[in-house]
């Protein structure tokens, strides 16, 4: 099946990049035989250029250029934060009702002798609830469904900026609870980090015109929200999910 294009033009084309599938091939993924990059190339039998990245496991709205001159107006915006991007996260704990979180980040080992970066996350809770299953030392386990505005974008900021306030993000292996990641995968039967990029504003260089992608929530994050029945909070703040009726349960062992 081919990637899902939610955006194209004669310049860009944007896609809902599913969980798990990396944007193109890194030095720490080279077993691996599919990346959004080549799949979109194949797909529309053309180059393409992605603008930006998203996480391996993070889903939503990936842009890519269809020129290397189309590009380049395109990543200055992002690095002049001068675009607007909108995710949704389901993570640990009761969060405040809204908050900021100015907090630098720094960077991964990799690139240590950088210094940490400014990085400001704005986020909105939209819904909660208890789940009876004990997580830990606890009787029952609370999450938060939020709406977060990255006002920056640094390499993993959402997940390290959640991560700080420790309300982590559920899924995340690398800056989460494995607790409640190992509760999701064997009594709820989720896999997949429960973060998506579900909007993407940009001025056309080309037109001048705003453009707004929306892309929908993904199957599993959708499927965890029509459990929790947060699905009336999603249609209040008009956010896009697909069809209950399409959405079929992965069949996952845990490890």
């Amino acid at each position: 099946m081919g990637l899902d294009i939610i955006y194209e033009d004669e310049y860009y084309v944007a896609i809902n990049k599913p969980h798990g599938l990396l944007v193109h091939r890194t030095r720490i993924a080279e077993e691996k035989k599919e990346f959004a990059l080549q799949m979109l190339r194949d797909q529309l039998n053309q180059k393409v250029y992605p603008v930006h990245r998203l996480d391996r496991g993070t889903s939503g709205v990936l842009l890519f250029a269809k020129s290397p001159e189309a590009a380049a107006p395109l990543v200055q915006q992002f690095e002049e934060r001068e675009t607007g991007k909108v995710y949704y996260a389901i993570v640990r704990g009761y969060t405040p009702d809204a908050a900021t979180i100015d907090n630098p980040i720094r960077p991964d080992k990799d690139h240590q002798h950088k210094l940490p970066q400014d990085a400001v996350t704005h986020y909105a809770r939209l819904a909660t609830i208890e789940l009876p299953i004990p997580v830990g030392r606890y009787a029952t386990a609370r999450y938060s469904l939020v709406q977060v505005k990255p006002e920056t974008g640094r390499m993993h900021q959402i997940r390290k900026h959640f991560a700080h306030i420790r309300h982590y993000i559920v899924g995340d292996k690398k800056h989460g609870d494995w607790r409640h990641n190992k509760m999701f995968l064997e009594e709820l039967n989720c896999p997949h980090m429960l973060l998506h990029g579900a909007e993407l504003q940009f001025k056309h260089p080309y037109t001048g015109q705003e453009v707004l992608v929306k892309a929908p929530l993904s199957p599993t994050i959708t499927r965890m929200c029509a459990r929790f029945n947060w699905l009336t909070s999603l249609a209040k703040h008009q956010v896009l999910y697909p069809e209950l009726s399409e959405i079929v349960t992965p069949d996952v062992t845990p490890a």
